[in-house]
């Protein structure tokens, strides 16, 4: 009879199981082996509750069986009862301490709460028991993953696989691993090797997608999800926004329209389903069926903004753009979205009635909306600059949001600049510098001034490119930056975001390291080679983009790194102070006061004059002053250093004050400016 169950199950002929278990049951009632598979087939039919009381009646007659245990605790994680999971088999070990499959169970259980030490622990005690179980293989490459150790998972679930080839959770692992490696061709296979065994396996059909998308093969991809959509049981929305998404790719917008219709339809506020059909639809010329399937959507959901603004696309005219916000307005009266978007467009058409009345209905909403302020602030200063100045320090007494002061603060200093007023300029903007400096590093150490330096090696014939941007605080290195990001690889700005590289150029230690001896520059060079890889570069070159620089590191880059070139932007040192002052800086450094930040931005630009006076390292000084928030110049700058024509970007960021602006300031910052007169003049400045 077990046969007979057994081979209905394998044939998934699930129903005759069933009928096959409980005729055993009923002839032999006492027979404990009856309603252990009379329990399996009732949890293969979805009978979670049948399933435990036949396998709660199989104990009973048996209690010291630890396989039945086994069996009542597999059922548990069947249905997410893991805690209870785990009490059953910890019951099965105490029943039979060499019992390999409790101990395995409860290691993939542990695993499964994240107790890798449990884990690892109960996986030492099963290896007790089977030295060479494949198994064991499983949870230990499981742990070493979770370690961050993906070639010794690698070693031990391949070595694993050599004993057990067609075992599926030793392929599943070994595909985790070959995906941690970014290997996804590798991973592809191995869990192509798991749906073989088992085809149903929706999520892992799905998984075998992704891993062909990113091998740059959407449409394949898309073929992958073919058998979920062909089911009625798997054809769920989100596999339809797969196979839509990966059509859009594949530049197949007439297959994708239909999947990602149903998906919206399912999803009417998903993100990423709008925008693929967004742009199906244009790509298609659809509009007329846009607007219907949009509206058709807003009936339902109509407090999706981005609904709201996939359907503004699709507005035939300025007119009908009135009407789908006044529609918003409507459908969504607590909302201030639309109030926005009508502002922008009102400002960009030039209506400055219209705006100036939208930006009073938004503050009405929203008293510390930005733009609105910034709305009623250009009228006022432009009609009344005085009455501006009123106005932000009205708002100031109201402010209790940390955020707000430092904007209020900001934009009262700019109106006391363009009154002239550069005392109170410069008092406004200290008091927002002062705020922000809990917020911001410490300045970065400089070391001493220093002549001699590491024998500068030969270039080699065969190297990548490499090239370094730096510009101290002030500088407008971000829009020449900006240049290099809109071309892509291989720039890198990710120094200055959430997750920068750990290959010590980020450390304000490494400085003192350096000049100390403690680390050679051998090793800073090493280290910076090592981190490239998960940086996502796509060949050898780099252009890196730093946060500080000081001459210290040319006992790096001297003797290791000789193929890299220094680009260092500056402009004069007083525009810099004041423009670090009014508008921050993008390295995100702490304000002192004037005083300091002049000391220490004199020091820095010191240095910098130094190492191009004596061409200690390949640099190109580029000067910035003459850029201001253009483009075109930026492009044409930077492209004269790396001896190559660029193209402009969109933007380099907002204007900031012109060049020789500082001049207002000479009695207002006249010690600060005393300090950066020097070098000013060293870099070619006039002193006045």
């Amino acid at each position: 009879m077990q046969d007979k169950i057994i081979d209905a199950l394998r044939r998934n002929a699930v129903e005759e199981a069933l009928l096959q278990a409980r005729e055993w049951a009923h002839l032999q009632p006492e027979d404990p082996r009856a309603h252990r598979w009379l329990a399996v087939a009732s949890q293969q039919r979805g009978d979670h509750a049948d399933a435990m009381r036949s396998i709660d009646r199989a104990i009973a007659l048996a209690p010291q069986d630890d396989e039945l245990l086994l069996v009542r605790a597999s059922l548990q994680i069947a249905a997410r009862q893991m805690e209870e999971a785990g009490e059953t088999l910890s019951l099965a070990s105490g029943l039979n301490p060499n019992q390999l499959g409790a101990y395995l169970m409860q290691a993939q259980l542990a695993f499964g709460r994240g107790d890798t030490s449990e884990a690892r622990r109960l996986s030492q005690l099963a290896a007790r028991v089977s030295p060479g179980h494949p198994q064991l293989a499983v949870v230990d490459g499981l742990v070493a993953l979770q370690q961050g150790e993906v070639d010794e998972a690698l070693r031990r679930v391949s070595a694993g696989l050599q004993h057990a080839p067609d075992d599926v959770q030793l392929r599943y692992v070994l595909g985790l691993a070959y995906m941690r490696k970014q290997h996804w061709a590798f991973a592809e296979q191995a869990f192509r090797g798991v749906l073989e065994k088992i085809p149903a396996a929706a999520n892992l059909r799905t998984l075998v997608s992704d891993l062909v998308n990113r091998q740059g093969r959407p449409a394949e991809a898309a073929d992958e999800l073919a058998v979920l959509l062909a089911d009625p049981a798997t054809t769920t929305p989100a596999i339809q926004r797969a196979a839509g998404l990966l059509r859009t790719l594949a530049g197949q917008p007439d297959q994708a329209l239909p999947l990602l219709r149903n998906a919206l339809a399912a999803m009417p506020a998903d993100p990423p389903t709008l925008q693929a059909i967004v742009g199906a639809w244009r790509e298609l010329g659809m509009a007329e069926d846009a607007r219907a399937s949009l509206d058709a959507a807003l009936a339902t959901t109509a407090d999706a903004p981005d609904l709201w603004r996939a359907r503004l696309v699709f507005a035939e005219d300025a007119g009908a753009v009135q009407a789908v916000l006044q529609r918003w307005m409507q459908a969504v009266p607590d909302s201030i979205l639309p109030w926005e978007i009508l502002l922008s467009q009102q400002q960009e058409a030039g209506d400055q009635a219209s705006a100036d009345a939208t930006a009073a209905r938004l503050l009405e909403r929203a008293p510390a909306h930005a733009p609105a302020r910034l709305q009623v602030l250009q009228t006022l200063m432009a009609q009344n600059p005085g009455a501006a100045i009123a106005q932000l320090e009205a708002w100031l007494l109201l402010a209790r949001d940390p955020g707000e002061r430092r904007f209020l603060l900001g934009m009262l200093g700019l109106s006391h600049d363009q009154e002239g007023h550069s005392g109170k300029a410069v008092e406004a903007w200290e008091k927002m510098q002062q705020e922000l400096g809990p917020l911001r590093a410490p300045l970065p150490p400089l070391s001493a001034p220093r002549l001699e330096w590491p024998a500068m090696a030969a270039r080699p014939d065969t190297a990548p490119s490499v090239a370094f941007l730096w510009g101290a605080p002030g500088s407008g290195v971000e829009r020449l930056a900006a240049v290099m990001e809109a071309l892509g690889d291989p720039f890198r700005a990710d120094r200055f975001g959430p997750s920068p590289p750990q290959d010590g150029f980020q450390s304000y230690a490494l400085i003192d390291d350096l000049m100390s001896g403690r680390v050679s520059g051998e090793q800073v060079a090493a280290r910076w080679r090592a981190a490239l890889p998960s940086r996502g570069l796509a060949g050898q070159d780099v252009f890196d983009w730093l946060p500080w620089w000081d001459n210290a590191l040319l006992v790096a880059l001297r003797p290791h790194l000789r193929e890299a070139m220094l680009i260092i932007a500056v402009r004069d040192p007083r525009d810099m102070l004041l423009d670090w002052l009014a508008f921050g800086s993008a390295s995100p450094f702490a304000f002192p006061s004037p005083q300091v930040a002049a000391e220490w931005l004199a020091s820095s630009l010191n240095q910098a004059a130094a190492l191009f006076e004596y061409q200690w390292f390949p640099n190109r000084v580029l000067h910035t002053d003459a850029i201001g928030n253009d483009p075109q110049a930026a492009a044409a700058l930077v492209g004269e250093a790396l001896e190559a024509q660029l193209p402009a970007p969109a933007s380099v960021g907002p204007g900031h004050f012109p060049a020789g602006h500082w001049r207002h300031y000479a009695k207002a910052l006249e010690g600060p400016f005393a300090l950066l007169a020097p070098v000013a003049q060293r870099l070619g400045y006039p002193d006045h």
